[in-house]
């Protein structure tokens, strides 16, 4: 059985998947025909039902929960990585001030619009893109996500707030930043057994890491072996292999933040 798989570029997604893509693992007879694109492209996808699986914000599975349900594994869930908003160091920001956002539908958008709501004028950029339009003042602050963490210091920005860490006080959770969700029409045990092969990669991926190092080279952004690295060691983790009471809870808080209800979440395991 062939499925359609959605995938960022970022080294988490391209580390958990590669078992699973290049059948390092018993993948229960599934193929992959794999769709590469910026994750705000990949929730656009995800509200048109485009793809059988893939990956997504948190905040975008809100907007499509109709046609989603989400797998417990796989998900980028944890404390201390959230997305940051930065600024030149001078620079001082009011309510009219231009900020860049990775896009409308990501968890970063809706982190940003519960911390500071005054901030209306927005500006959506590919992600990768936002540190460059700060530094040549086209935006007065900047919203960045994966790799850019630990990026931005070594150019000159500097950190306004960490919207990890605001979620966490506010709710005492774990952040919920992106997970990976399965199409509800699909039969369930076509799901139960997604979610058999993906925990599997996971669990192989953190069991051999330099596997996937020639596939995450291929598709990252930032190509510093250190830069790559601290991005995995941040987004992957034991979150990722299960969600957990603790990263349920985290999912059920956002829906609930969002303003949004649903029966169901979760895929249901045997």
């Amino acid at each position: 059985m062939k499925l359609t798989l959605g995938s960022s570029p970022c080294p988490n997604d391209t580390f958990i998947f590669d078992a699973m893509l290049h059948h390092k693992i018993d993948t229960e007879g599934l193929e992959f025909e794999v769709v590469f694109s910026d994750v705000e492209e990949l929730n656009k996808f995800a509200f048109q039902a485009k793809l059988d699986i893939t990956k997504l914000s948190y905040h975008a599975f809100t907007h499509c929960v109709e046609d989603y349900i989400l797998l417990d594994s796989g998900s980028a869930l944890g404390n201390n990585c959230g997305p940051l908003l930065i600024k030149k160091p001078n620079a001082i920001l009011t309510k009219d001030s231009k900020i860049a956002i990775p896009g409308v539908y990501t968890t970063a958008n809706m982190l940003l619009s519960f911390a500071f709501p005054h901030y209306q004028n927005k500006k959506e950029i590919l992600f990768s893109a936002i540190e460059d339009n700060v530094l040549d003042g086209q935006v007065d602050a900047g919203l960045i996500i994966h790799e850019n963490r630990f990026t931005y210091q070594q150019r000159g920005l500097e950190k306004v707030k960490d919207l990890g860490e605001f979620w966490e006080e506010k709710t005492g959770l774990p952040i919920p930043l992106g997970g990976i969700v399965v199409k509800r029409d699909l039969f369930l045990p076509v799901q139960q057994k997604i979610e058999r092969v993906l925990r599997r990669s996971v669990e192989y991926a953190l069991e051999n890491r330099d596997s996937s190092s020639e596939f995450i080279k291929l598709h990252a952004q930032e190509m510093e072996k250190e830069v790559v690295d601290a991005h995995i060691n941040l987004y992957v983790n034991e979150y990722s292999v299960s969600l957990g009471e603790q990263g349920k809870k985290a999912v059920k808080m956002l829906f609930e933040k969002s303003g949004k209800e649903y029966s169901t979440l979760f895929v249901g395991m045997n």
